[in-house]
């Protein structure tokens, strides 16, 4: 038998990777939808909002936003292998604490989850006494709670609820530890508290005062909160806040 002309063997050479190509792409796209969910998310919508109130709750350790007319669930949160600890509700968001220390925000409509962010040693401590089932550590730091503080024994964090942006950090005295679930609002500030051990440690030394900015201490002078390109640019580093920074207390 005769050997293929030249022509043919060069059309041969050219078919075979593409064929090849085209049995890839299959199999690209199955591992590509099988990859797991960073942070081991699974959100399920169940039934699109109708304009009726919708409650949150924890299930089976799960987050669901649900209609408080009747009780069907709108839409259910999960983590795999992680249980939701206690929830925070507020206009648009759903703040959850879960079982590894991770703090997340979804929207409210069940749209997306917008953030994760991990409380350092948070997992151990959860699972101790004296962190109440993480009673009070999440806490509003201003109305509508576009500032979301996050209270552990050894400190206050506190995000921006719309992107999750760490604006400050506030550690406890040395021989002092914050208790979340003794905190409380006085007008614009959330008063926490601080126990001190070991030493004289006054009164007054053991509340302290914070608000979006952060430690309300006479003189400061905050940074703002603003998203960047958003809120007339106070979001930048360096902005001045509210009053553009005169007279106010400093982090």
């Amino acid at each position: 038998m005769s050997a293929p002309p030249p022509a043919a063997r060069r059309g041969t050479r050219i078919a075979l990777p593409v064929a090849l190509a085209l049995l890839a792409v299959p199999l690209i796209t199955a591992a590509h939808h099988s990859r797991p969910a960073p942070y081991g998310d699974r959100l399920t919508v169940h039934a699109p909002g109708d304009g009726g109130a919708t409650g949150l709750r924890t299930r089976g350790g799960a987050v669901e936003a649900y209609d408080r007319g009747s009780g069907a669930a709108r839409w259910t949160y999960t983590r795999k292998g992680r249980a939701s600890v206690t929830l925070l509700a507020a206009p648009g968001h759903a703040f959850a604490l879960w079982s590894d220390g991770l703090v997340t925000d979804t929207a409210r409509d069940g749209g997306s989850v917008r953030w994760h962010r991990a409380i350092p040693a948070g997992a151990a401590w959860l699972r101790t006494p004296g962190a109440r089932g993480g009673a009070g550590v999440l806490r509003p730091l201003s109305p509508g709670a576009r500032m979301l503080a996050v209270v552990t024994p050894h400190r206050i964090a506190a995000y921006r609820a719309a992107d999750g942006d760490l604006r400050w950090v506030l550690p406890a005295r040395p021989g002092c530890a914050f208790e979340p679930a003794r905190a409380l609002r006085r007008g614009g500030a959330l008063m926490v508290a601080q126990p001190c051990t070991g030493r004289a440690v006054p009164w007054t030394s053991q509340v302290i005062a914070v608000d979006d900015y952060g430690r309300i201490v006479p003189g400061r002078t905050p940074l703002g909160n603003g998203v960047p390109g958003r809120d007339g640019g106070r979001g930048a580093v360096g902005g001045g806040g509210r009053d553009g920074g005169a007279g106010r207390p400093e982090n």
